[in-house]
């Protein structure tokens, strides 16, 4: 059992986080910027590589009710443009309170501005720690198994 990416996509910002099956540790790596598109897929692929992963979780946000709205479309769109560029197992996983974590974790240790800079990467860890907890990829959806609204 290897490790995996966690991917915590937006609009705006991508957080990125490492984690492993054996221990189910995952660790904040960075946050990138969502466009331009083909440089963030760039550094992903570096460093899913660096880290020598054997997959990529994407955090799926769903609605509360369990229902898939827009930004689950988007960010299901994301794990298959993924797919296709690196190669590797791609997964989606349910982010839901994954961000509310994340400020709850960062509450009163950073600045605004650093917080917000961060943040995502830490979203991104909690939604590995679920991926990894949970069985990984034997329970997680894979994007182009997902059917449509």
């Amino acid at each position: 059992m290897g490790r995996w990416l966690g991917i915590d996509h937006g609009a705006k910002r991508i957080g990125v986080a490492v984690g492993g099956m054996e221990d189910g540790i995952a660790t904040p790596l960075e946050v990138l910027p969502a466009e331009p598109r083909e440089a963030m897929i760039q550094r992903l692929r570096v460093l899913a590589e660096e880290y020598q992963v054997e997959g990529i979780v994407v955090g799926w946000p769903l609605n509360m009710d369990g229902t898939e709205g827009p930004q689950g479309r988007l960010a299901r769109r994301m794990g298959r443009e993924l797919s296709s560029a690196t190669g590797l197992d791609v997964r989606m996983w349910d982010e839901r309170l994954t961000s509310f974590e994340a400020d709850q974790a960062l509450a009163g240790l950073l600045t605004r501005q650093k917080k917000k800079r961060r943040q995502d990467a830490v979203a991104a860890a909690a939604m590995l720690r679920g991926f990894l907890s949970s069985g990984g990829p034997q329970v997680a959806r894979v994007p182009g198994d997902v059917p449509p609204d």
